[in-house]
């Protein structure tokens, strides 16, 4: 059931009996893979900071998985869920005694920007006031396997449009930031494209898979619209109206492989990976490069996005005796896969090295079955530059301490609009063809240091290799991507 709540947003209300004591039911919350009823939750431990996901019924509209952080807990009476996905909010649930066992109620407000996700999600038309200033695109995973690593993405687009404002906008004009859900699926993605350009918006960030980005680069390949992609990726077609600043695989493959191999003892890789773009990209370059490297491939595997059941790959991986598994799973797939892999003890014998692998991913992995894991990246939480200490800084005092971590997956989003306000103000509005020109000719200074782009937008830029510690990563090695 529903009502409204203040400011505007709507409170939602769920309930479910139990038959067992509140006791019983709350120290299974979280915990017992057979208790459903609990609105899917899971979660390695119930205490504040612990990363918790459910799936709450939402009456017509279906279930929806919610991502977050514990926030409060009073046994064996209530628990506090803050969250960022696929909204910002907080979600109570109280466990209350009653004759034949115990009624649990879960109560979530939904703001405005998750209203208008329900609404969409139901395919209900959004009624959208016009422009008074130029309008950005962002096209994320609000939903989907890709929405664990999507997790901060709005919240520092909206952070770098907001400083783009404070700074005067562009041309005069405040700049608005339209957000997109593409679902983990391209074909969503394709029609939110053009849904958020007849909206106006002349420049679209794709901050989600490849293949989305594929699909809608290929879909407006025609059109006079800029399209970015921020975070890492395989490269695409040239075209003028097309960027693309993240890491590539042959860059990271290349400076990653012989210092993980000296770290395993080992030079035997298993290639596992979501079937799609990217990993076959990613593995395509391990298979060019790593023999080269002094590595020997014994094995290689795809499973489709969405996939939650990886025994059978990681029985392959162990018949192989491979000393080091090439993750190219991305969001919950990922963190599923290495769930997988820790409990049925692969990790005591092989290390992971994930190119797209994240803070995010990582918290839902859980700080046991992370040990072992690597990754290798441009950008990490813990980068200790003036910059990037401002950023978090400022992302915490706005969004708080139980929002996502800040990772390369999300943490690119910020430096991409960055990027595109100061090309935007100096080629005199949002032109898109005079802002790609603008952006190729210059150098940036953000939080990850200094960058330039080339003529076809990718990024000169450090790398790290990155070991999973107590649920994020740490002790970063600079690499050498010249190698």
């Amino acid at each position: 059931m529903a009502g409204l709540a203040s400011g505007g947003s709507v409170a939602v209300t769920a309930e479910d009996f139990i038959d067992a004591p509140p006791v019983e039911v709350f120290a299974r919350f979280g915990a017992d893979s057979d208790a459903g009823w609990l609105f899917g939750a899971s979660c390695d431990r119930l205490a504040a900071g612990a990363f918790i996901s459910m799936r709450i019924p939402l009456g017509g509209a279906g279930p929806v998985d919610i991502f977050g952080r514990v926030s409060g807990v009073r046994p064996p009476e209530a628990i506090d869920i803050s969250h960022d996905q696929p909204w910002r909010g907080r979600v109570r649930i109280r466990f209350a005694p009653v004759s034949a066992g115990t009624r649990v109620r879960v109560h979530a407000e939904v703001d405005t920007g998750g209203i208008e996700w329900l609404m969409r999600r139901q395919g209900l038309p959004v009624p959208r006031s016009e422009a008074r200033g130029p309008r950005v695109g962002l096209i994320t995973s609000k939903s989907g396997s890709g929405s664990l690593f999507a997790a901060a993405s709005q919240n520092l687009a909206a952070l770098a449009v907001e400083e783009i404002n404070a700074d005067g906008g562009v041309d005069g004009y405040p700049v608005e930031l339209l957000v997109a859900d593409d679902e983990t699926d391209p074909a969503t993605g394709v029609r939110e494209a053009h849904r958020l350009i007849r909206a106006g918006c002349r420049t679209i960030f794709v901050m989600t898979t490849s293949a989305t980005y594929d699909a809608v680069s290929t879909a407006l390949w025609a059109s006079p619209t800029l399209i970015v992609q921020p975070q890492m990726s395989e490269g695409g077609p040239a075209h003028p109206l097309r960027l693309e600043f993240g890491e590539r695989p042959r860059e990271q493959v290349l400076a990653a492989a012989r210092p993980l191999m000296k770290l395993a003892d080992g030079n035997r890789w298993f290639l596992a990976g979501n079937s799609y773009s990217w990993p076959r990209r990613v593995n395509s370059v391990a298979h060019s490069l790593l023999p080269d490297l002094g590595g020997c491939i014994v094995g290689e595997s795809y499973a489709s996005l969405g996939t939650e059941d990886f025994s059978e790959l990681i029985d392959k991986i162990q018949s192989s005796k491979a000393d080091i598994v090439l993750n190219t799973f991305v969001g919950a797939d990922a963190a599923a896969f290495e769930r997988r892999c820790y409990a049925m003890g692969l990790r005591n014998r092989a290390l992971s090295l994930g190119p797209a692998m994240d803070e995010s991913t990582l918290a839902r992995i859980g700080t046991e079955a992370s040990v072992g894991i690597y990754g290798v990246s441009a950008y990490y939480q813990g980068l200790q530059t003036v910059g990037n200490d401002r950023l978090i800084a400022r992302y915490r005092n706005v969004f708080g301490r139980w929002a996502p971590p800040l990772s390369t997956l999300s943490e690119a989003v910020f430096e991409g609009l960055t990027v595109w306000g100061s090309a935007a103000r100096s080629a005199g509005g949002s032109e898109p063809q005079r802002i790609a020109e603008q952006i190729r000719s210059s150098t940036y200074d953000l939080p990850r240091g200094r960058v330039a782009l080339s003529d076809h937008g990718s990024v000169g830029r450090h790398l790290y290799l990155a070991e999973a510690h107590g649920g994020t990563f740490d002790a970063l090695l600079p690499l050498d991507v010249t190698s």
